[in-house]
């Protein structure tokens, strides 16, 4: 005895529906990885920026006051132009 159940047609169909879905999640995960990169990528711009402009500071705490008021600066600036 076969205990496999035949459904024919229907099994396409619904094969093509979860394959739907699927890509539907897909895209929706997808969108929102996107976004929070994008709306917190540029916090990681400057901060990437604030490395390389104190890069020359040779003790940690040092680098880290540098890194802490060039942040502070750029932000000023920044509010400065809106």
């Amino acid at each position: 005895m076969h205990a496999k159940l035949n459904l024919g047609f229907t099994s396409s169909i619904m094969t093509v529906a979860a394959a739907a879905l699927a890509a539907f999640i897909a895209l929706g995960i997808l969108s929102t990885v996107v976004s929070l990169f994008q709306s917190r990528g540029a916090p990681m711009e400057r901060l990437a920026a604030a490395e390389r402009a104190c890069v020359s500071r040779a003790y940690q705490l040092e680098r880290e006051a540098c890194m802490k008021q060039w942040l502070a600066q750029s932000a000023a600036t920044d509010v400065a132009h809106q």
